[in-house]
C-alpha cells in the first residue's frame, strides 16, 4: 500500500491540477487583461480628445490664474499662476484637515470615556450626543453651520464686541493680534526646543518610574516650561505690547486675523460628526480591557485618572488606533465637502481651474493625487504610532 501511495506521489502533476502553476497563468492573464483595459481608455481618451481639439498635458499650470481666492495662509493674487493657485487650495484642506484632526480626536476620546461614565446624566448626553450627530449627513451639518452663521450673526456694522479687539458678524470672527516683532521670532524658537525637551523628559520619567516605581511631575513642569520660558523671552525682548486691531473700513474690517463662516462651519461640522464615530471606537477600546485590570488598579490605591492613564488607555490603544485611522482618513476626505459651503480647498481650487481651463482629466487627476497623498501620509504615521505603542509580550 506504501508502495501505491509513493508511486503515485512520483508522478508528474498534470499542469491544470497544479494549484501553483494555474495561480501564475491566472496572475499573468489578470495582468494582460489589466493593461488591454488602460491601453483602450488612454488611447480612447486621447483620441477624443485630438478630435475636439482639446489640448492635453499639465502646461496650463504656468499660466496666470485670473481669480482671487478668498482665504490663503500664503500671498495670492488673480495674477500669479495656477500652480500657486493649487498650492493655496493645498494648504487650506491641509490646515482644516490637521485642526480638525487634533479637535475630533479629543472631544471623541473626552466623549467616550464619557459615554462609559458611571453617572446617570453624563453617560446619556454623550450616548444622545453620538446618536444625534452619527444620524445626520456631514452634508447636512455643514449646510446648517454654515446658514447658521450667515443667517444667526449681525452684519458687520452690528458685529458683536465681547470686549474690545474681538468682533462676531457674519464674516466671521475677528480678532486682534501682536504687531510683528523680531522677539515674537525667538518665542517660538524657544517654543520648539521646549517641546522636544519635554518629549525627552517625558521618556526619562517613564524609565525612571519604570526602575524606581517613583513618579516624576512631568505635567507640571511641562506647563511651567512652555509659560515661563517664552514669558521670560518676551521680557528680554523689550515686552512688546502693540496689538493689530481691527477696524470697520467700509462693509468690512481690516487688520486682525478673520476666522471666516466657511473654515468655521467646515470645520464644526467635521468635527462634531467625525468625533461621534471616535467615541464609539474610544468606548469599545476601554470595553476590550478586561475588568480584572481595573479592579487590581483600584486595590493598590490609583486613583481614576491614574488607572485610566497608566492601566487602561495604553492597553486600549491596540482596539482604538486602527479604526481611529479610517475615522481620521474620513475626515481628511469629507473636507472635499468645503466646495459646497464656498471654502476654497483643494477641490474647488481645482474645479475653478477646471472650469477655466478645460484641463478635466488633469485636474481631477491632481485631486487624486492629492488626496492619495493625504491619505498614505496619514496612514503611515498611524501604523508607525501603532507599532510604537504596541505592547510586546516578553
Amino acid at each position: 500500500m506504501n508502495t501505491a501511495i509513493d508511486n503515485k506521489n512520483s508522478e508528474p502533476i498534470d499542469f491544470w491540477y497544479d494549484p501553483d502553476k494555474r495561480s501564475i497563468l491566472y496572475q499573468i492573464g489578470a495582468a494582460c487583461l489589466f493593461t488591454f483595459v488602460a491601453w483602450y481608455l488612454v488611447s480612447n481618451t486621447m483620441i477624443n480628445l485630438e478630435r475636439q481639439s482639446i489640448a492635453t498635458g499639465f502646461g496650463f499650470l504656468n499660466k496666470e490664474a485670473s481669480f482671487e481666492i478668498g482665504e490663503s495662509l500664503i500671498e495670492y493674487s488673480a495674477a500669479d499662476r495656477y500652480t500657486r493657485a493649487l498650492v493655496v487650495g493645498f494648504l487650506n484642506t491641509l490646515l482644516v484637515s490637521f485642526i480638525g484632526v487634533i479637535l475630533t480626536v479629543i472631544l471623541g476620546t473626552f466623549l467616550g470615556i464619557a459615554r462609559l461614565s458611571k453617572n446617570w446624566l453624563v453617560s446619556k448626553c454623550a450616548a444622545a450626543y453620538i446618536e444625534l450627530f452619527q444620524d445626520i449627513p456631514v452634508l447636512l451639518q455643514l449646510f446648517f453651520w454654515y446658514a447658521l452663521f450667515y443667517e444667526m450673526l449681525p452684519s458687520p456694522r452690528d458685529a458683536l464686541t465681547p470686549f474690545k479687539g474681538l468682533f462676531l458678524c457674519n464674516r466671521g470672527l475677528i480678532f486682534g493680534i501682536p504687531e510683528a516683532h523680531p522677539v515674537y521670532k525667538y518665542i517660538t524658537i524657544v517654543v520648539i526646543i521646549v517641546a522636544v525637551f519635554i518629549f525627552i523628559l517625558k521618556k526619562w520619567a517613564q524609565k525612571r518610574q519604570n526602575l524606581t516605581g517613583k513618579p516624576f511631575p512631568v505635567f507640571s513642569t511641562a506647563l511651567f516650561l512652555l509659560f515661563g520660558l517664552p514669558l521670560v523671552c518676551w521680557i528680554i525682548g523689550g515686552a512688546p505690547t502693540a496689538m493689530n486691531v481691527p477696524e470697520l473700513k467700509g462693509f468690512n474690517f481690516k487688520g486682525g486675523v478673520t476666522i471666516s463662516p466657511e473654515f468655521a462651519a467646515l470645520l464644526l461640522g467635521l468635527v462634531l460628526y467625525t468625533a461621534a464615530f471616535v467615541a464609539e471606537v474610544v468606548r469599545a477600546g476601554i470595553q476590550s480591557v478586561n475588568k480584572g485590570q481595573t479592579e487590581a488598579a483600584i486595590a493598590i490605591g490609583l486613583r481614576p485618572g491614574q488607572v485610566l492613564n497608566l492601566i487602561i488607555l495604553p492597553q486600549a490603544l491596540r482596539v482604538i488606533i486602527p479604526p481611529l485611522t479610517s475615522q481620521m482618513l474620513n475626515l481628511t476626505k469629507n473636507s472635499s465637502l468645503a466646495v459646497a459651503i464656498g471654502y476654497p480647498d483643494f477641490v474647488s481650487v481645482a474645479g475653478t481651474a477646471i472650469n477655466q481651463t478645460g484641463q478635466a482629466i488633469e485636474g481631477v487627476l491632481l485631486i487624486m493625487v492629492v488626496y492619495l497623498i493625504f491619505s498614505l501620509s496619514t496612514s503611515a504615521f498611524m501604523n508607525w504610532y501603532n507599532k510604537k505603542m504596541a505592547i510586546v509580550e516578553r
